[in-house]
């Protein structure tokens, strides 16, 4: 090989050399500036998100907001302050029977279900009436809103009628449809709307399901759990009759839960 030949490789060798380095370093230059731009991304993305969690936080809790409407939707068939006044019954009745109960209350199923066709029939025979207080206090312990979305439905039915308010609360309390009361199942409109359909006054009710799915009571249902809240009643199922807790026998603190207790504490209550 020839020394002019050797040094003309030697020069070709020396500019592929040059050649490549530069092309490695433009494409170390997009790759630094392709990974600084990806950061900026992820970055923005972080603060977007950020920024989106901190504005979720900050709105108020639909029940929440719910305490606080002031121009409150009442169902019909109730009276008084936000129509927190719910009294079923024959206007002849002379007395009233308080009944406080939790739509979640494991108690007040065991209850409607051994003793709630007594207590109907008692209510259609005119022996009394039934002024209805609702409580949603099951939800406070358990981070739920079943109790609340059901008491809203309930509203919902009061309003087409008083017999399709206890039919449905009969429903909603029975063996077959009453949830564990670690179970949220009531927070879903769709089972609340399954059980109403077993109910001869709401079956396919359009009118119903309508106001269940846009919550049409539910501050309704708030304003009722505040009155529960501020009766002093500690627990449900809870019966007052003048004032008087009914109870399971004298000196029991317990509510009547079998027909034999119940009817015995009504007698006393009746006078």
């Amino acid at each position: 090989m020839s020394t002019r030949n050797n040094q003309s490789n030697k020069a070709a060798a020396r500019e592929r050399l040059r050649e490549e380095r530069e092309r490695q370093a433009r494409k170390d230059k997009v790759r630094r500036q392709s990974i600084v731009g990806g950061s900026v991304v992820v970055v923005l993305a972080i603060a977007a998100g950020v920024g989106f969690a901190v504005v979720q936080s900050n709105k108020p809790d639909h029940w929440e907001a719910a305490k606080k409407v002031t121009n409150v939707v009442a169902p019909a068939h109730t009276s008084g302050t936000d129509g927190t006044t719910v009294v079923i019954g024959k206007s002849t009745a002379k007395k009233t029977l308080q009944t406080f109960e939790d739509p979640r209350c494991p108690i007040c199923a065991s209850f409607e279900q051994t003793v709630g066709s007594t207590v109907q029939n008692d209510l259609d025979a005119g022996k009394f009436k039934i002024q209805y207080v609702g409580a949603t206090f099951i939800d406070n312990s358990s981070n739920g809103v079943g109790s609340k979305n059901a008491l809203s439905a309930m509203g919902a039915a009061l309003n087409v009628s008083t017999d399709a308010f206890m039919h449905y609360k009969t429903a909603l309390y029975s063996a077959k449809y009453h949830p564990e009361e670690t179970q949220d199942k009531f927070a879903k409109d769709s089972y609340l709307i399954q059980v109403a359909n077993t109910v001869p006054e709401l079956k396919i009710n359009a009118a119903f399901q309508k106001a269940v799915k846009d919550g049409t009571y539910d501050a309704w249902a708030m304003k009722m759990s505040a009155a529960f809240d501020k009766s002093g009643v500690q627990g449900t199922p809870t019966f007052k009759m003048d004032g008087k807790t009914l109870t399971a026998s004298d000196g029991s603190q317990n509510p009547p839960m079998t027909v034999a207790d119940f009817n015995a504490a009504l007698t006393k209550a009746l006078g």
